[in-house]
């Protein structure tokens, strides 16, 4: 029987050994690495060869994200499983947008683990219950629109300008800029700033601006 390798990446040991200890009780899984960091996944991820890695989205040095985009980079057919804390539609959605296969609360008993590890290696996508449950309001529907003033602020943005250069040219306060990019970002579900920028190209938000992207 062939195991399913996999890699553990997260910096916080506990969480990380306690994972290992129970998937190291399947019969046709073998833990072949536990890392504690981005960095260390986007380093070794060709050596160690996972067939599946569980990757936290908040570390040091390279966030869960970014971690994501490169290792699919170097290692396409390596299946990335996210484990996180939130369950945000925003979080959620980046990181299924990142190449993701599957995200898993890290509250779910540990056998939905390895229920998760099972359907990524069929090719199927896994969302848990409790990411599934951030989502529903949002699938199947329209996203909730922009006000005018959301739109203006989000062509500031995606033209590089910072929350304080966007508050000086519309004479507003940092914080009510803050409150407005947060608004943008949960209604389109976009988590990064370069997430906003890809959305505001697609959807002609820049034409006519004389901005180039490129």
């Amino acid at each position: 029987m062939k195991k399913t390798r996999v890699v553990i990446v997260d910096d916080h040991p506990m969480v990380a050994e306690g994972i290992q200890s129970i998937l190291e009780t399947y019969d046709d899984i073998e833990v072949v690495g536990v890392l504690s960091n981005g960095q260390e996944a986007i380093d070794q991820v060709e050596m160690l060869a996972p067939d599946v890695m569980l990757l936290d989205l908040n570390m040091p040095l390279v966030s869960g994200l970014t971690a994501t985009e490169i290792i699919l980079e170097r290692r396409p057919e390596t299946r990335i499983l996210i484990l996180s804390m939130h369950d945000s539609p925003e979080y959620i959605n980046s990181a299924l947008s990142h190449g993701a296969k599957g995200y898993v609360l890290k509250d779910v008993p540990t056998e939905e683990i390895k229920d998760a590890i099972d359907a990524v290696m069929t090719g199927a996508r896994y969302l848990c219950t409790g990411a599934k449950g951030s989502l529903e309001p949002t699938e199947g529907g329209a996203r909730e629109s922009l006000t005018n003033r959301e739109q203006t602020i989000l062509l500031q943005l995606a033209q590089g300008q910072s929350n304080k250069e966007v508050a000086a040219t519309l004479d507003i306060s940092v914080r009510t800029v803050e409150t407005h990019r947060k608004n943008i970002k949960r209604k389109l579900g976009i988590a990064s700033t370069a997430g906003l920028t890809r959305y505001a190209l697609e959807h002609g938000v820049l034409q006519g601006t004389g901005v180039d992207l490129k």
